[in-house]
């Protein structure tokens, strides 16, 4: 295990889930100014983006159990690493959902239980989907989500724009999928928010571990299959 790869990880999670969530649970129905969905599905792909360019080159910039899931399903990442690097995004995210939640709660009227950017279905989906609709979306959206990050970082894909290339497929599919689950396809970023929230949405986080898991290994294998030259682990350097 790589403990500085794992860091990254971490804080690259954190990253993710901090400005994500924050984006969606602070700004996004500010009065009068509120960012919106638009806005909270560019803040996640920019918080993908930037932490690419930052730590890509150190772990790979994973920041999601379902990309290092779909990654080894796909030939491209040592499936020996792969718990180390979940045990790290979990743990980013936890971080990041407990720093929001302090400074959330210092808000006149905040309420955690409101849903903290939480995931959810039937009663708990903001656009009340059913469960079995909420399922197939989080599996079709992680499985795209892999699909990119397969070719945009395949050694014949033009250099440096993989960061773009995933950071924009981020935005897409928050733009398509927050009103069906407030998106997920990622478990980490599920998990944190969920923690604070209890509940409902602890009863519910099975769904934002198995979809996007699912999802994941299956875009990681069919771009194995589509293009069978895996050129290159994506786990960053060494740092030992």
């Amino acid at each position: 295990m790589d403990m500085k790869k794992c860091a990254a990880e971490a804080i690259g999670t954190f990253w993710l889930t901090f400005a994500g969530c924050g984006s969606a649970v602070i700004a996004a129905g500010f009065p009068q100014v509120g960012i919106g969905l638009v806005g909270v599905s560019l803040a996640f792909g920019l918080s993908v983006v930037t932490m690419a360019y930052a730590i890509g080159h150190i772990s790979g910039c994973h920041l999601n159990p379902a990309v290092t899931i779909g990654l080894a399903a796909g030939g491209r990442f040592p499936a020996g690493q792969i718990l180390p690097y979940v045990i790290a995004q979990v743990a980013g995210a936890i971080v990041a959902a407990w720093l929001l939640y302090v400074i959330a709660s210092g808000a006149p009227g905040f309420d955690v239980t409101k849903g903290f950017a939480s995931n959810g279905y039937d009663a708990h989906s903001p656009g009340q989907y059913s469960m079995m609709v909420c399922f197939l979306t989080e599996v079709v959206m992680t499985m795209m989500f892999l699909f990119i990050i397969m070719g945009a970082t395949h050694g014949r894909a033009p250099a440096g724009f993989a960061p773009l290339a995933i950071g924009l497929a981020l935005v897409m599919i928050h733009l398509v999928s927050i009103p069906v689950t407030n998106t997920s396809v990622n478990p980490a970023r599920s998990t944190g928010p969920a923690l604070f929230v209890g509940g409902w949405a602890m009863a519910q986080l099975w769904m934002f571990w198995v979809a996007p898991l699912i999802g994941g290994a299956l875009g990681g294998v069919i771009y194995r299959w589509l293009s069978e030259e895996p050129t290159g682990v994506v786990a960053g350097a060494k740092t030992a």
